[in-house]
């Protein structure tokens, strides 16, 4: 029983009633509790009530249309394992499949705290392409696959595809935000690392110029690199809404986009113009791709629930 949620809500004493018929005229519910003026910061009832998770989005979005979300609170919270016949036939009663179902009030917040630019976020995508940037040079896959486990642009990267399904401006402004100015400070601390690495004897022109079997596809763009830029943006947005699935996966999966950065940045403290041009090429189709991927995505997930069961 992995597919429940339980709901704890702080209702004002006038709209307790209301809340309490709102949650029993939802199928897929069960457990309901009241205490009666068990809140105090701010004064109210509390409710708690578990939700099939497939249920999940359409109560919590009826309870928010009720202004709850103004006048009280609700917290939602994923229950891990839950001993009950009752349970289960609320389950079994809802429609669909619970590791399918998305909470989209869920996505946005998770979007949108992975979306924010924070010394944190920059420090992680700076340090993922300054590994990157040795791998390049070492022509060392295993340390191009580091950097992808290190990169956080994925958060907004499915921030921005949140924003478009969900028609959330400032969402799309963050996100846009997030990943134009950390690129933009991860490649220019990239030029300098790549600068004192050279003068330190590590890195070396003729080794970046060198053939490298295992590296050389961030720098050269082709129609696979679009291909897997979509398969990884699918793979990461179901990340995103599955149940079944841990948080942002899509971070260790977002294919060459800080490689390619990196190796644009070293190209370009060389003066190497043809891998500097090649490498950001890739960099902007892998982050096409993974947008487009991840909005129609959710757009088909957004459809397929809006069809009645």
């Amino acid at each position: 029983m992995d597919t429940m949620l339980h709901l704890r809500l702080i209702t004002p004493p006038n709209k307790t009633d209301e809340v309490v018929r709102l949650i029993e005229k939802t199928v897929g519910t069960t457990h309901l509790v009241v205490m009666a003026g068990a809140a105090r910061n701010p004064v109210g009832d509390v409710v708690l009530c578990d939700v099939a998770r497939e249920a999940g989005d359409e109560l919590i979005g009826v309870l928010r249309a009720s202004g709850l979300d103004e006048t009280g609170s609700i917290a939602v919270e994923n229950i891990d394992l839950s001993l009950s016949k009752r349970a289960e036939k609320a389950e079994a009663e809802a429609p669909g499949e619970g590791a399918d179902a998305v909470l989209w009030e869920h996505l946005a917040e998770a979007t949108h705290e992975e979306s924010t630019l924070s010394i944190t976020y920059i420090a992680f995508i700076t340090l993922a392409t300054m590994i990157a940037a040795c791998g390049v040079v070492l022509d060392n896959a295993i340390l191009i696959v580091g950097a992808m486990a290190v990169g956080p642009e994925f958060g907004p990267l499915a921030g921005f595809s949140t924003a478009i399904v969900q028609r959330h401006p400032r969402l799309a402004l963050r996100s846009l935000t997030a990943l134009l100015v950390g690129f933009a400070v991860a490649m220019a601390v990239t030029v300098g690392f790549s600068l004192l690495m050279d003068s330190l004897g590590y890195f070396t022109e003729a080794k970046l110029e060198a053939e490298r079997p295992n590296t050389a596809f961030v720098y050269a763009p082709d129609a696979f690199s679009f291909i897997v830029a979509v398969l990884a943006g699918i793979a990461g947005t179901l990340s995103l809404t599955s149940a079944k699935s841990g948080a942002l996966v899509g971070v260790a999966i977002s294919v060459t986009t800080v490689p390619a950065a990196a190796n644009a940045a070293v190209a370009l403290s060389y003066g190497d113009t043809k891998q500097t041009v090649g490498s950001t090429e890739q960099l902007l189709l892998n982050l096409l791709g993974i947008i487009l991927a991840g909005t129609l995505t959710l757009l088909f997930q957004k459809w397929l629930w809006s069809k009645p069961r």
